[in-house]
């Protein structure tokens, strides 16, 4: 088992990316190829949970397009990855907000976390 954690190490390139968790609006652009041509994508959406560690982790993303969801699945270590930017942060108590498939209308909106900033 440490010999293959030891592979993942070399092998992997680790990205470096916000600090973001559940219940934050994030929108990640990723590269997208089609036949011989590659382009980038933009998705931005609700974080609703953040699974694994090391190089296997992966964070879900919902978002509304239309009146139906959509979550998809990024791993953190990819390379189709460009980059992450957090739009907004949410003040969620859970790791996984599982239950936020189910609201609609006000119920689905997310409190935005006050980044209070003490002065000396």
């Amino acid at each position: 088992m440490d010999v293959i954690s030891q592979l993942q190490k070399e092998l992997v390139t680790i990205n470096e990316f916000p600090t973001f968790g559940a219940g934050d609006t994030i929108s990640v652009s990723y590269k997208i190829k089609e036949g011989n041509k590659e382009r980038t994508q933009q998705f931005q959406g609700v974080v609703i949970q953040r699974r694994g560690s090391g190089t296997s982790e992966t964070f879900t993303i919902r978002k509304m397009s239309g009146n139906i969801g959509v979550e998809r699945i990024f791993p953190v270590n990819t390379p189709f990855i460009e980059s992450i930017s957090v739009v907004k942060r949410g003040a969620v108590r859970r790791a996984r907000i599982f239950y936020f498939r189910e609201r609609t209308g006000k119920s689905a909106r997310i409190r935005e976390r006050k980044n209070f900033k003490k002065e000396a």
